[in-house]
């Protein structure tokens, strides 16, 4: 089982005198104040857990520090302040050379722009891991072959690298960090650099992964529907600060700020919320009849959609035991997908679905 991954009040400041600037800001003064003495502060108190086998998303726009945030999580960058714990070590006090070890044996990376070596086949670039632990070649290019096999490059071993697709060419990274059995995988805006289908495959791709192989993830992304469809819980970033953590239904119904809501209007809700979400719980008196078509709290939106479309009454929301937990009527539904003058919501067609669904 993979391992927990904690991030303890990590600061990142570059420029002159960081320690003195870390104090500043844990005093109170403004990130743009030591911009103007010349210090950037990238980082700025981050706290966070991520449970064996999940997969936390980071997400903000380019200068967030959502990547400077990542590579302090497997020692590329040194922290100005605070920890990093995984695998029952204290990665901030260990030295260069152990934190090489940890790289190549417990944290891998996968890289936005592929890093692949052109004069190495497609086999030798999922094994270059392996032989860096010094694992004999007979056993790296089995390991590597079955990487390759769960990232659906089978066949491809002995291709060159610009033989391949940039889809193709992002699995065999992928595959690079899986051949090491890693516990911990870091991609860093691995995927914004494909083509939208071939990104949505990807993501496709590494939901299925996941669900085999149980790893512990930190995925960076500037995409919030991305960050929605492969998080189970959501890290939000703004001028080196988290300002929400929680999972895709807390960052869309209750959002912290302004900001992050400000992030979440373009955003297909559809794919995202469920009955639970959006249900009332008030139940006092009589708001929905349970002898015609119910939901459960897991029932998604689209579905939910489809039954009030059906219904002249509110939903009712029954739990495994068929109790009463919510109800959601017609105008809670218009109230999250609806426009501004309340337009009801209309359930989309089958044909409609699909072209969302390949969109």
């Amino acid at each position: 089982m993979s391992s927990r991954l904690e991030a303890e009040h990590l600061y990142k400041v570059f420029g002159r005198r960081p320690d003195e600037a870390m104090e500043r800001l844990q005093q109170g003064v403004d990130r743009e104040e030591l911009r103007a003495d010349g210090i950037t502060a990238a980082v700025i108190d981050a706290s966070f857990t991520v449970e064996p086998g999940q997969i936390f998303v980071v997400m903000g726009l380019s200068g967030s520090g959502k990547s400077t945030l990542l590579r302090m999580l497997n020692g590329l960058l040194e922290p100005t302040g605070g920890h990093v714990r995984f695998d029952g070590q204290d990665l901030t006090q260990l030295s260069a050379r152990e934190l090489r070890e940890v790289r190549a044996r417990k944290i891998s990376m996968v890289f936005q722009h592929f890093a692949l070596f052109p004069h190495r086949s497609v086999r030798e670039n999922a094994a270059y891991g392996l032989e860096v632990q010094g694992v004999p070649r007979a056993e790296r290019n089995e390991r590597a072959a079955k990487a390759l096999e769960l990232a659906g490059l089978a066949g491809w071993e002995k291709s060159w690298p610009d033989e391949l697709s940039g889809g193709m060419q992002q699995r065999v990274g992928l595959a690079r960090a899986l051949a090491t059995d890693a516990d911990l995988l870091l991609m860093d805006e691995s995927f914004s650099a494909l083509d939208p289908l071939i990104r949505r495959d990807m993501q496709d791709q590494l939901i299925e992964l996941q669900k085999k192989l149980k790893k512990t993830i930190v995925f960076i992304t500037h995409d919030l529907n991305e960050a929605m469809r492969l998080g189970d819980r959501i890290a939000v970033m703004r001028d080196g600060r988290i300002v929400q953590i929680g999972t895709a239904e807390d960052i869309l119904v209750r959002p912290a700020d302004d900001y992050v809501a400000s992030f979440t209007q373009d955003v297909d809700r559809s794919r995202v919320l469920t009955a639970e979400s959006v249900m009332d719980t008030d139940l006092r008196g009589d708001e929905a009849d349970c002898a015609c078509e119910t939901a459960t709290p897991t029932t998604p939106f689209n579905e939910l959609c489809a039954i009030s479309a059906r219904v002249s009454h509110a939903v009712a929301v029954l739990d495994k035991r068929q109790k009463l937990v919510g109800v959601v009527p017609r105008q809670r539904l218009v109230g999250y997908l609806g426009d501004e003058q309340g337009t009801p919501v209309r359930c989309a067609t089958p044909r409609e679905k699909a072209v969302k669904a390949g969109a």
